[in-house]
């Protein structure tokens, strides 16, 4: 059988799901969520040019945090467009 590498985030949902910390939720809640996530979708490309001195700050906090950096600028922009 393949290994499987998983990311920080994806082993701290398996050992939560392991150790029973998810609970069910209702129909209505479930619909909620699914709403949200929805909403965060990814739909529109956006080139810019960064200084590269930013970019390697930006790429060492992402990889600290155990996420893409690109990942990491998409969430940077969404709490500044929405604050």
């Amino acid at each position: 059988m393949r290994q499987i590498k998983l990311t920080k985030e994806e082993r701290e949902i398996e050992h939560a799901l392991i150790q029973g910390e998810y609970k069910d939720v209702s129909k209505e809640e479930f619909d909620e969520i699914a709403r949200a996530v929805a909403l965060r979708r990814k739909d529109a490309v956006l080139n810019i040019r960064i200084n590269s001195q930013d970019l390697r700050h930006i790429k060492q906090k992402a990889r600290k945090m155990g996420i893409k950096y690109q990942t990491f600028i998409s969430e940077l922009l969404h709490r500044v467009a929405h604050s």
